[in-house]
């Protein structure tokens, strides 16, 4: 379908795709198998400007959106969702800094991160506190002028790689939500270390690392907007991002149907390919149905918010529904290659591992569904 890119978003996201395709796609199985950091792509696409899409232009980076970010987010997807999550973790932290930051902070964090020389990472789950947002227990106490910070962050994509960290901890335990806020930490600070890194599922290409805080002392001037706002920091770094969890999954689902539908084309049964059977015709055209929905409904949210919209609803539909879409899709690519499709000769069973993820992180679906039931009645 006609998206009516314009021609600057036509090129990034041709660029993007070439680069998945020559750069990426050689070494996404082994990446995926050894759980490796994915270093040399990395370097490609800060060489390629692609670090700098989300970045405004003063500090170094292209000025792009929302859209623009989901675009580059589908591309590298479509080939492999674990250096897509690799990317966009630094946009994920880039966003409170970008939306919430002094002038004086964002030229400090945000060029680095445009120009690739270090990587960004945005901490807010624990293990008690991942949809329920306000159960964070990690404090943060005031001493002088520094916060001295202790607590224990979970499932922090590029954990170990980053060098800078938008933070949310608790100022103030007695005010629920309200005593959030969100601060920045840089890796080498005294008192910051690394804990477990996990061993996923899928987007394995992704480090993924606990961060942990021992009387880790932070100056204030660190402070992203004001004590208090942590909450809201990070819904509207949410209402920012989940679009592009959305893009995501719809690179993912994309992927695994190229992959498949190519394959059905080859797959000789009873003399004919397997595609002039109708019920391998009907889930195709179910796949491709969905995946188009998907993709509307995103790039649809992304330009909504890159219009000024600060509604929650889009946002969440986007990721919920594509994300959902990620998941058939890539079960049925799996089935119509049979056999062979759960076999890592081939990547769709990859493309179903990383398709789970989508569906949880950034808030998971059942919450996604939440917030969207209360935008809607709360219109009505």
């Amino acid at each position: 379908m006609n998206h009516f890119l314009t021609e600057e978003q036509e090129m990034i996201r041709d660029l993007t795709r070439k680069i998945a395709e020559e750069v990426i796609k050689p070494v996404r199985a082994e990446l995926d198998e050894k759980g490796e950091f994915p270093h040399e792509v990395m370097k490609e696409l800060a060489a390629a400007d692609l670090l700098r899409v989300f970045i405004p232009e003063e500090y170094g980076g292209i000025g792009g959106g929302v859209l623009e970010m989901s675009l580059v987010s589908e591309e590298l997807s479509r080939v492999c969702a674990g250096v897509a999550t690799t990317h966009s973790a630094n946009l994920l932290a880039a966003t409170p800094i970008k939306l919430f930051g002094t002038d004086e902070q964002k030229e400090k964090y945000l060029r680095p991160i445009a120009d690739g020389t270090k990587y960004a990472a945005f901490g807010l789950t624990e293990q008690n506190a991942g949809s329920d947002a306000g159960g964070i227990r990690t404090t943060a106490v005031e001493d002088g002028d520094h916060y001295v910070i202790n607590g224990t962050k979970q499932f922090i994509s590029n954990g170990e790689v980053a060098e800078i960290y938008s933070i949310i901890v608790n100022t103030d335990p007695n005010r629920g939500p309200r005593g959030m806020s969100a601060i920045i930490i840089e890796k080498g600070t005294p008192g910051f270390e690394f804990g477990k890194e996990e061993n996923k599922m899928g987007i394995r290409a992704s480090k993924t690392t606990e961060l942990i805080f021992n009387d880790c002392r932070v100056p204030k001037e660190n402070l992203l907007g004001k004590p208090g706002q942590g909450f809201i920091v990070a819904m509207r770094t949410f209402d920012n991002t989940r679009p592009g969890v959305g893009a995501q999954a719809v690179g993912i689902a994309q992927g695994a149907f190229d992959e498949s539908v190519a394959y059905a084309k080859e797959r000789i049964q009873f003399g004919k390919p397997i595609t002039s059977f109708q019920g391998i015709q009907f889930m195709i055209a179910d796949m491709a149905m969905q995946i188009e929905a998907a993709r509307t409904l995103v790039y649809a949210s992304a330009r909504t918010i890159d219009g000024g919209d600060k509604s929650s609803g889009h946002s969440a539909m986007a990721k919920c529904f594509a994300s959902d879409v990620a998941m058939k899709v890539t079960t049925d690519a799996v089935q119509i290659m049979g056999g062979y499709g759960y076999m890592k000769d081939y990547p769709v069973e990859k493309f179903m591992r990383d398709a789970k993820i989508t569906q949880i992180y950034e808030g998971t679906n059942q919450i996604q569904r939440n917030v969207i039931a209360l935008e809607v009645i709360k219109n009505i």
